[in-house]
């Protein structure tokens, strides 16, 4: 009897060792090597030890839960914080925004900042324009005791030129750089009203650019330019006009064209060699274009009006010449900045790692 006790005993542990073998040879799992134990124990052992068997199945079955637990992928805490997050609706679910939802908010940032542009521009025309009319309607708001609204209108043009004169008289160029000024600010306001912007959706920067040159240049140059004139050609001959005109059309045109062109060029922050391919190829056209209009006038200029108002009388000539210069200045700029920005996108787009 012990005899066949130790040789079942011997038989069980070399079915072990071999199992224990195999399962070294292959990935190991806990829960097959249970299983074939369980299979082994239930030929070989009686009905007496089931309860051990049971107890060693159970305690590596515990052993293999445990190792899967150990193996599985922690979730990402921002995507665990997104999931667990109330939304402002009210849901607990986590929606992105859509492309379409993006660019509406986009739309409706643009279109807020363009009304508050439009109103800030409203404001500087409507403001400016009821000033000048104020102060042109009340030169005599000291005398206006008993007069009638008749007599108010009858004596403002009159009383206003006589104002613009002493004006002159006690300091001439300040005066012609406040009225260039105004005349190529709302020169350039009609430039781009005319180009079809709506009336308070103009660009600011380029309306005080405009008018800056016409203030700090055009007004002191011309004043002097003036003068010149007339120590030049200090005759009184019939063809002293016509010589005026072609000197104005030749020597001075070049000169103020080049210097708008030049100066505008340096307040857009443009590099010289930009400024100079925009001079070099609006140069010759903007000269030919004066000549359309600028002959007729100057036959006015240099032959009817006296040398201190002459440029009052161009001043009012400018609104129209302006407008044609800024609209020439600025579309070469534009255009430039506009195909510069188009050669750049297919480049950046090139560029770009293809999507998936």
């Amino acid at each position: 009897m012990a005899t066949l006790y130790s040789t079942i005993t011997t038989h069980k542990l070399s079915t072990y060792a071999k199992s224990i073998a195999e399962s070294k040879k292959t990935n190991f799992s806990p829960t097959v090597f249970s299983t074939q134990l369980f299979a082994n124990k239930s030929k070989s052992n009686p009905p007496n030890n089931l309860s051990f068997s049971t107890q060693k199945r159970r305690n590596w079955v515990i052993g293999s839960v445990t190792e899967d637990r150990e193996v599985v992928p922690v979730k990402n805490k921002l995507a665990e914080d997104q999931e667990s997050r109330l939304l402002l609706n009210g849901s607990d679910e986590f929606q992105p925004l859509s492309p379409s939802e993006g660019r509406e908010e986009e739309q409706g940032d643009d279109d807020f900042d363009r009304l508050v542009s439009k109103a800030v521009n409203a404001t500087i025309v409507l403001g400016f324009g009821t000033f000048a009319v104020t102060k042109l309607l009340t030169i005599d708001l000291d005398y206006w005791h008993g007069w009638t609204l008749y007599e108010i209108l009858r004596y403002a043009p009159e009383h206003n030129w006589i104002a613009y004169e002493q004006a002159l008289k006690a300091n001439p160029v300040l005066s012609k750089m406040a009225i260039s000024g105004i005349v190529y600010s709302v020169g350039d306001w009609i430039a781009q009203c005319y180009e079809g912007k709506p009336l308070f959706e103009f660009d600011r920067t380029r309306m005080f650019r405009s008018g800056l040159v016409g203030f700090t240049l055009h007004g002191s140059l011309s004043h002097y330019y003036y003068q010149f004139c007339e120590a030049l050609f200090p005759f009184q001959d019939w063809w002293v006009v016509p010589a005026k005109v072609a000197f104005d059309q030749t020597v001075w045109a070049a000169i103020w064209n080049s210097i708008y062109f030049v100066f505008l060029g340096f307040l857009r922050f443009e590099s010289p060699t930009n400024i100079y391919n925009e001079l070099k190829m609006t140069f010759w056209p903007m000269l030919t274009a004066g000549w359309k209009l600028w002959p007729f006038a100057h036959l006015i200029t240099y032959g009817v009006i006296p040398v201190e108002q002459r440029l009052l009388w161009v001043d009012c000539v400018e609104l129209i010449w302006v407008t044609i210069l800024s609209t020439y200045s600025n579309e070469k700029s534009e255009s430039r900045i506009s195909e510069a920005s188009s050669e750049a996108n297919p480049t950046s787009s090139s560029s770009s790692p293809p999507k998936e």
